[in-house]
């Protein structure tokens, strides 16, 4: 329990709220339970899973970054919650809904403030060119 204590203080701002968004994702799952549901808690589990990771200083790349998967699971949370939208309780789809908009908007933060190949303790060398001089576009011969 004092590791996820100590890996959500480390966290960011947006880090934390997808954190608690996706732990109030799992909670709105309760009740009436489906495919829906588990696609959910899978879902929700994957986040908090990668954030954790990334609390406890774990770097590994991913594709487009770590805003852009967490903003993408936002979206497909808000789409499975809109496809058992009339078979749950009102206040239920509500707080599933307000989750996943959540969600999306900390990963849309995230992604805004760390680019898709940031991997932090890894610094990039700057591109050279491949002749080592500027003359000009390969395809324009050189005047």
């Amino acid at each position: 329990m004092s590791r996820i204590t100590t890996a959500f203080r480390v966290l960011n701002a947006e880090q934390k709220a997808a954190a608690a968004a996706a732990a109030l994702l799992a909670v709105s799952t309760f009740g009436p339970f489906s495919w829906v549901e588990l696609a959910e808690l899978l879902l929700a589990a994957g986040v908090l899973a990668l954030l954790f990771a990334r609390a406890e200083g774990q770097s590994f790349h991913l594709p487009f970054g770590d805003g852009t998967i967490i903003a993408t699971a936002g979206v497909w949370a808000g789409i499975l919650i809109v496809a058992r939208l009339f078979e749950r309780p009102l206040g239920q789809n509500l707080l599933a809904l307000a989750c996943a908009a959540i969600l999306f908007l900390a990963g849309a933060r995230e992604r805004a403030k760390r680019p898709a190949d940031d991997i932090r303790g890894v610094a990039k060398a700057p591109a050279e060119s491949p002749g080592g001089s500027e003359s000009g576009s390969p395809d324009r011969p050189a005047s």
